[in-house]
Formats: C-alpha cells, structure tokens, sequence
C-alpha cells in the first residue's frame, strides 16, 4: 500500500507514545515535584491550532482531575494589545510542534514576566521556545513532514495524560497509559468510520461532542477544513442545543464524537435531540471496554486521522500539503 505521509505518521503514533512515555518518566516527575512544591493556583493555557485544541483537552483534564482552573492564552494581549498580565501562582503550559511561532514566542516571554512558571511541551527541543521556558517536557514526536498535525496532537494529549496521572498519583490512569499504545495499535486495524460516502457532497458539517469529546471535537473540524476543504464547526452537544440547532432544518450532516465517560448519557440525549429534529448523523466511537474514559479520546481521533487522510485520498486531494497552509505559521 502507497501510503502518505499523513497516513504514516498517523500510524506512528502507538510507538512515539510508547517511547514517550518511558523516555519522559523522569523528566515528569521532576516537573511534578516542582509543581506540587509551588501549588499554583490557576493553569495558563498557550498554544495555537491544533495545539490549542490539546490545549482545551488539557483543560477539561485538569479541571476533571485535580480541580484546578485552567485558562486559555488569547495571544493577542501580548503580541497585538501589548498588554502585562499578573500571572502570580499560574503554571503556563505553553503547547508548540516547533517552537517557534512568534506569538507563542511573546505569550511565552508575557506570562514569564507576569510572575508564571512555564512550561514548554514542545517536539523540537532546540527550539527558542525551549530555551525560554523554566521547563521542558519533549514530545519526542519525530519530525513531523506533514501539514497536517497527527501524531504530535496525540503526542501531546499523552503529555498531558502523563503530567496529570502523576500530579494526582493516579495509579489506575498511569496504569491505564501503559496499555494505550497497544490500545492505539488496535484501533488502526478497526474498519473505517467516517467514509467518503457520508462526506461527498457535504460543504459544511457540525461536528458535536462533550467534555473531552468537545475537546477533540475541535480538533476533528480543524483536519475537515484543513484536509478535506470542508467547513465545520465544534460544539458541545449541549451548547448545540441552544440556538445552533436550528441548522438542522437544512437538512445538516452532523458527526458525533462519543467517549465513554460520565459525559455519556448527556451527550448521547442531545444527538438524540439533534437527529429527531432531522439531522443526518454519523456516530463515532471506539470499543470501550477495558479502556480508561480519560484514554479514550485519543484512541478514537487515532480512527479519525486515518479515516479522513483516506477520504483525502479518494476525494483526489492531497492530505500532506493542503493548499495555502504552512507547517510553522508566522503570526504575530
């Protein structure tokens, strides 16, 4: 099989986590020891695209977990409105593939100056970005050729699962991460969910789930503009309810993220919702049983990734360059 570069770095995934997590088990509980030393009071979210998303799934992670407040970086402030935040007590954790975007650059040095520890988890570890923060967490990646983020995304979301996991000195979570890569590894041979079929014809599409499926949500609609050329949008089920809905009576494609967590029943009402009112949904999900809720989120945007390099494929585009986007983007 031919396979793109999308495609194989995607199924690299199972084995970067694997080594990721080994190689980064010390450096994890240095970084742990640190944090539980300073307490801080707030967690400061920096990141772009699909770091960012990662970025949101860390939210609803730490939030979940350890109770903490987490808040996302509007780059703006410094890199546009040139304004000091006071970040007393924050831990800034600043999510960048390369290291090097400019105003990852100026939020990094912002939320240094505003009193915040930072840290960094980023792939390229000689990077600027990696040079200016208190502490490193690599993402020990590889180099990504892709446009497209795929393994570094997933490579990230196991970070985080690895920073929380010991935070909490949450045994059955650190447990759990053990099994993930071979968990990721079963989840390429599973059948395709998201096909070309569901897809043709569609121009824009809603793409819903909750909690850490909203996360990822965002996500999965990023790859459907980027790859596919498809306008989509992410919503928490329950936030879809409240107005948006009123898109169904298009006759709208929906795609419905599900994770088997304390999410569920809510989530699956409100699909319920949205179909009876007309919609056309296509349910995604993965074999739950004996994965850890908090695991499986990765293990179903896995299926994505390659599900929507294939659609690419078919369709006759080109996942590895889609067009008018770059791998390190220069905003300011």
């Amino acid at each position: 099989m031919n396979l793109s570069t999308m495609a194989k770095e995607a199924r690299e995934a199972p084995t970067i986590i694997a080594q990721q997590l080994e190689k980064n088990e010390q450096a994890v509980t240095r970084l742990v020891t640190t944090l539980k030393q300073r307490n801080p009071s707030l967690i400061y979210m920096i990141g772009r695209g699909s770091s960012d998303h990662a970025g949101v799934f860390g939210k609803y992670l730490f939030e979940i977990e350890l109770g903490l407040p987490v808040s996302h970086a509007a780059l703006s402030i410094a890199g546009v409105y040139q304004k000091q935040l006071k970040l007393e007590g924050a831990v800034a954790i600043v999510i960048s593939q390369s290291g090097r975007s400019p105003d990852i650059l100026k939020q990094t040095e912002s939320a240094k100056k505003g009193g915040a520890y930072t840290v960094a988890l980023v792939n390229d570890e000689t990077s600027p970005l990696a040079e200016m923060v208190d502490a490193v967490i690599p993402l020990l990646a590889g180099e990504e050729k892709a446009v497209a983020a795929t393994k570094s995304y997933l490579a990230t979301l196991s970070v985080l699962l690895h920073i929380c996991a010991k935070w909490r000195g949450d045994s059955v979570l650190s447990n759990a991460l053990t099994h993930l890569p071979q968990q990721l590894n079963t989840v390429i041979e599973e059948p395709v969910q998201l096909t070309t079929s569901y897809l043709e014809n569609t121009r824009n599409t809603v793409v819903l789930g909750r909690g850490l499926g909203y996360a990822i949500g965002r996500e999965v609609a990023l790859k459907l503009k980027e790859v596919l050329g498809i306008h989509a949008e992410a919503f928490s089920s329950a936030e879809f309810i409240h107005g948006p809905v009123t898109l169904v009576e298009r006759k709208l494609k929906t795609i419905a993220l599900h994770i088997q967590d304390e999410s569920a029943p809510f989530h699956n009402n409100m699909v319920q919702n949205v179909k009876d009112r007309g919609a056309e949904c296509l349910d995604m999900k993965v074999n739950g049983e004996g994965v850890h809720p908090r695991v499986s989120p990765l293990l179903l945007m896995q299926r994505f990734y390659l599900d929507v390099e294939l659609a690419a494929t078919q369709m006759g585009l080109n996942p590895d360059n889609p067009p008018g986007l770059n791998k390190v983007t220069q905003t300011q």
